[in-house]
């Protein structure tokens, strides 16, 4: 099994291409479609470097896999789909995060809560089957109700629950997201994995000015993860964790991309001009009033 890990240096996000060497079956987990947010312009510099490489092996792409609909990047899902005719898939849970969400940004009766915007939900426990590759999916809520880790052959591909052994594990301070829930998640179903079991986390944030590592093992993150070790109490997790929560700031791209991710991967419709809008709602966290005067 191949594995080619693709950096978007804007986002800190890791894309993953698996593939099978001898039926060149792939999947491609978490891709991303940039965007620059003071242009308000989509791009697809690095969907191109994953189309590209994909080209380049002669890969049959079966599925575009996300572990949870982020909130620091745009899903390049779809165009994915509509390039190797690929199918898409994420978290039966994802319906928790569409409806509340829809209710932030105002989507209307239109907008369906059930998840019908991927090709497949999926569940804790479902192997998914892309030609000779086996993916087992394993439920890992905390960061988002919703996120996953893919577990193929001998590698994990944990999303943001689990990042490098040096760095620790994602925020759980977004609608639905829950430090203890985290917690239960790695220490049941990702520590119980051997030690050998390799990790590629969906992220490196490159601490310390580090060079990028995308690459751990199980036995690495239960003997350093600075957040969570098999001797780690909830009670503690849970304190750290919200603690260091509450002095993060919002993803620079944290509307645009929600807003976008919830919708599979798609643009807003146009409006009566022609032109498509994001909705970023102004002052919802610390409220004013019309000019701005805090209420």
């Amino acid at each position: 099994m191949e594995i080619k890990a693709f950096f978007d240096e804007p986002t800190f996000t890791l894309t993953y291409v698996v593939w099978d060497e001898a039926t060149k079956d792939a999947v491609v987990i978490d891709s991303v479609l940039n965007y620059d947010p003071i242009a308000s312009q989509t791009s697809t510099r690095s969907l191109d470097q994953v189309s590209d490489y994909a080209r380049q092996n002669g890969l049959r792409l079966h599925w575009a896999l996300e572990t949870h609909a982020h909130a620091d990047h745009l899903s390049g899902a779809q165009l994915l789909s509509k390039r190797f005719d690929a199918k898409t898939a994420i978290g039966e849970h994802i319906t928790a995060v569409q409806e509340t969400f829809k209710g932030v940004f105002d989507l209307g009766d239109d907008f369906a809560e059930d998840g019908s915007q991927f090709d497949k939900l999926l569940a804790h426990g479902e192997t998914l089957r892309a030609g000779s590759l086996e993916v087992h999916v394993i439920g890992t809520p905390g960061h988002t109700p919703a996120c996953l880790t893919f577990h193929i052959g001998d590698a994990l591909f944990t999303g943001d629950a689990l990042f490098m052994h040096d760095y620790g594990t994602g925020r759980c301070d977004f609608p639905k997201g829950e430090a203890s829930d985290l917690y239960c998640s790695v220490q049941e179903r990702l520590y119980s994995l051997p030690d050998e079991t390799r990790v590629f986390p969906g992220h490196d944030y490159m601490p310390d000015g580090r060079e990028l590592q995308y690459e751990t093992t199980i036995g690495k993150s239960k003997a350093e993860n600075p957040h969570l070790r098999p001797e780690t109490a909830l009670e503690e997790f849970v304190s750290l964790r919200n603690g260091r929560d509450a002095e993060l700031e919002a993803p620079r791209l944290l509307y645009q991309s929600v807003q976008f991710n919830i919708n599979g991967g798609q643009l807003p419709s146009a409006a009566g001009n022609g032109i498509r809008y994001f909705k970023l709602p102004v002052n919802m966290r610390k409220p004013t009033d019309d000019i701005g005067d805090p209420a």
